[in-house]
């Protein structure tokens, strides 16, 4: 009968049995918790306050007992008019616990030290202040009556004392038992809930996740450019249509992977070649070979040269990034001084930093750095690109800042570029080096510019076993970072 049900019936019943369990789990605690919590109100509102108010008394007796020796030996006013007040504190605080008590015997308690301390308050007022006879065995016997009553007063106030603990002691052991029950009770459930939870995912991974890996290893395949293939599997219903759709994703995967190389053959031959002749014969132009030309037509050929440049080198990255994306871009591993390349690339980018009044500071090691593997070509496109991108994002009359240094040990080459531009807010930072990628000004506004230079900067430094990096502060610039080592990773076409 199961084996019928369809994934969302297995599901949803698997899910109602489990919220049954946790639902009835949740009950039996919180009722446990109601309980505890009349236990607890019930110490700190009756017990523990009963206890405090009964050592009062205790402290008010003896203070009643303290007035009553000073005013026998004194005989001053204010001395019996403390033991009167005392007296009075003392049977109203009596009465308070009288009001809040229950029980039988704690009543009875409190009924003896009220008439006992009647007794005192009695004793007090017709022998130690209306009797005039002060001999030393009438106030012997005054005193040896006094201390019988205060005694026995003292006695029922611990007694009551010791039965409100007693109590307290009483509903402590109670809350601990029942929280060790509700614990214990509360534990087997939730086991009996993750052993049917863990039953019903056996089910679900029968019947739904391993027809889903099968699908995700074929999405997997796709995205390794594998678009022939398609999902062999039988699938609940509820999946088909999955499956379908990945098997139509993978054909026409392949038929764009098709058009792109397609594509990137025409943009190779039908657009870099008459882009080349646009570019010699502006250059022609500007060197004045057809003949003489004014200074604002030599300006206007100067902007066209210089875009067309421009374009060629976009069109050269695009290119290289998608070679590279599918490894089949060659690298020419050679000796290579990494600083005279840092130097020709900044003599390149001169011409574009001046027309924005951007000075290009170089501050390289003073010694040759020389690398065995390094492909110069291609770390002069990475460097190339950094500036490009440094003067881009840099304003007018700014300074652009080129470093290099070798490592001590000789095996490693570190370049940084700084700009004083906007900066790379937080969140767009781990971003900035995938292609397409258009970060956005503080402003709002997004930059021109393809996303692909730092792109490809990284694959390139990447093939070259290095790595490249990012540090910026909005407002203050933006540093990139590359670090080049000797070793060559495995797999790189030389």
């Amino acid at each position: 009968m199961f084996s019928r049900l369809s994934i969302f019936w297995r599901s949803a019943l698997g899910y109602l049995t489990i919220i049954a369990l946790v639902v009835g789990v949740n009950l039996y605690v919180l009722n446990q918790l109601r309980v505890l919590t009349d236990l607890s109100a019930e110490l700190v509102i009756h017990h523990f306050p009963a206890v405090e108010t009964a050592k009062r008394l205790i402290v008010s007796l003896y203070a009643q007992l303290k007035s009553d020796k000073q005013y026998l030996v004194l005989r001053d006013t204010l001395l019996l008019q403390e033991f009167l007040e005392e007296a009075e504190n003392f049977r109203k605080t009596l009465e308070v616990l009288r009001k809040q008590e229950d029980s039988q015997k704690t009543l009875e308690l409190l009924a003896r030290v009220r008439q006992l301390h009647e007794e005192l308050h009695t004793l007090f007022l017709s022998e130690g202040v209306e009797q005039n006879d002060r001999s030393e065995v009438s106030i012997s016997s005054y005193e040896s009556r006094r201390d019988v009553l205060v005694d026995s007063m003292t006695e029922a106030i611990n007694s009551y004392i010791t039965l409100q603990e007693s109590s307290i002691g009483g509903i402590l052991r109670d809350t601990h038992v029942r929280s060790v029950q509700a614990v214990d009770i509360s534990r087997q459930l939730m086991i009996m809930a993750l052993l049917l939870g863990l039953g019903l995912a056996g089910v679900a991974s029968y019947s739904i996740l391993r027809p889903l890996r099968r699908v995700q290893g074929q999405i997997r395949r796709i995205g390794q450019g594998q678009f022939g293939r398609t999902v062999p599997v039988t699938v609940p219903h509820e999946l088909r249509e999955l499956v379908h759709t990945v098997n139509w994703m993978s054909e026409q995967l392949q038929q764009l992977d098709q058009m792109k190389s397609e594509f990137l053959a025409n943009v190779s031959h039908e657009l870099r070649t008459p882009l080349t002749s646009i570019r010699e014969g502006t250059q022609l132009l500007v060197d004045g070979i057809p003949g003489p030309i004014n200074r604002d037509q030599r300006e206007t050929l100067t902007i066209l040269l210089e875009s067309s440049q421009r374009l060629n080198q976009l069109i050269g990255n695009l290119l290289d990034l998608s070679r590279m994306e599918a490894d089949m871009l060659a690298y020419q591993f050679s000796p290579t001084d990494l600083n005279r390349l840092v130097l020709r690339s900044v003599e390149k980018m001169k011409f574009l930093a001046e027309r924005k009044h951007i000075q290009l500071v170089t501050e390289l090691s003073h010694d040759r750095v020389r690398m065995q593997d390094v492909d110069g070509s291609r770390i002069e496109q990475v460097t190339e690109n950094l500036l490009s991108n440094a003067i881009k994002f840099s304003p007018e009359g700014s300074s652009i800042t080129i470093q290099s240094r070798a490592a001590e040990s000789g095996g490693s080459f570190h370049l940084s570029v700084s700009d004083t531009g906007p900066g790379v807010p937080p969140e767009d930072l781990p971003h900035i080096f995938e292609r397409f990628y258009q970060g956005r000004s503080q402003e709002g506004r997004s930059y021109v510019g393809s996303g692909i230079g730092l792109a490809l900067a990284k694959r390139v430094v990447e093939a070259h076993g290095g790595t490249i990096w990012a540090e910026s502060e909005v407002g203050k610039g933006t540093t990139v970072h590359v670090m080049v080592g000797n070793q060559k990773p495995s797999g790189v076409t030389r």
